[in-house]
């Protein structure tokens, strides 16, 4: 472990990615817009599943190559690679022996990009990491989020409210779904250095518990982001887009299951997680791109503050790096290199 935390406060930067079927649909439905963050469109214009699911049956990203990907992240001056691998929409970007809802058995791309990515990653020297949604997962019927739709969010409800009604149990999808994937996830891909999971609504402490033993029995150098829930974590995830003037952290007593804020960390780590624009996932109408010099900027101050900065990039349907921002990566690192 002590290898690791080394590690990730030397890296200071890298890249995360965030891909799925909402990238074909790339923040437009039906003549409507997706909320500024499109890999929740399904949520914010109630998608039913059964049209949802018909994205997977053309998903065949032909331009996709994991090398390339990786090597504009090692040209960019980044140091590790986070791939969602579950978003809450519930889909798979990996062949999950769990459940059939994935680019493997779903879609006519028949291939397990978490699979080529971790190896690209291996071959070029990049740490690999994963991004997992532990939480929602408008796919089944016992997703969770349920018991938090007095919150706002960036669609219309956290859980699936659209297709399912009535009582939910997430003890159920945590059990048949949620757990075997994580396990599945941690054993097939070789070293994993990070697991990124996301807003903890439902999670009880023991399941966040659990998933925290089950990573570390199976991946005990990988570090858990604090977005995990319930104070279990080694490093602490800022807000999203979250640019802090200092370290100083409020007083009073932390609230362990906030998305945002300096919560205090175990390791002395900590990592913001940023947009290049203003959605995650790949959106046509958003044009709203950070200039290269602001990249720079942003690189520069978190790193002065010991924060490490994970800018993501969102492919889209074809599997593409959309040019502006491989056009912005580079010029950035080239900024830095002249500091």
């Amino acid at each position: 472990m002590n290898e690791n935390i080394k590690w990730f406060k030397e890296a200071q930067y890298g890249m995360m990615i965030h891909w799925g079927l909402y990238s074909l649909l790339a923040g437009e439905y039906r003549g409507q817009s997706s909320s500024s963050y499109a890999e929740w469109i399904q949520s914010k214009l109630q998608i039913p599943n059964a049209e949802y699911e018909k994205l997977a049956t053309i998903f065949k990203p032909i331009y996709f190559d994991a090398d390339e990907i990786v090597a504009l992240a090692k040209e960019a001056g980044m140091k590790y690679l986070v791939i969602t691998t579950k978003h809450h929409d519930g889909f798979a970007m990996y062949h999950s022996k769990v459940d059939t809802y994935n680019i493997y058995d779903a879609t006519p791309f028949k291939r397990d990009i978490i699979g080529e990515l971790a190896q690209a990653c291996q071959k070029a020297g990049l740490k690999f990491g994963i991004y997992y949604s532990q939480d929602l997962d408008w796919h089944d019927p016992n997703g969770g989020g349920y018991l938090s739709n007095d919150i706002e969010t960036a669609g219309t409800t956290w859980d699936n409210s659209w297709d399912f009604t009535g009582d939910k149990n997430f003890d159920i999808c945590f059990e048949n779904k949620i757990m075997p994937q994580i396990e599945e996830i941690m054993t097939n891909y070789g070293e994993i250095a990070t697991a990124w999971f996301d807003v903890p609504m439902t999670l009880s402490d023991e399941q966040s518990q659990r998933i925290y033993d089950t990573v570390k029995k199976l991946q005990p150098n990988c570090l858990i982001n604090s977005r995990l829930g319930n104070g279990k974590y080694d490093y602490v995830s800022l807000g999203d887009n979250e640019i802090p003037q200092d370290l100083t952290q409020t007083e009073g007593e932390v609230d362990y299951n906030a998305v945002d804020g300096l919560k205090p960390s175990p390791t002395g780590l900590y990592e913001t997680a940023a947009t290049m624009n203003d959605s995650w996932g790949f959106s046509y109408h958003d044009q709203n791109w950070k200039s290269p010099q602001t990249i720079c900027d942003y690189r520069k101050h978190l790193a002065d503050l010991g924060i490490n900065y994970l800018l993501n990039v969102g492919l889209d349907g074809l599997g593409r790096v959309p040019l502006i921002a491989r056009d912005n990566l580079l010029a950035a690192k080239k900024l830095m290199d002249e500091k």
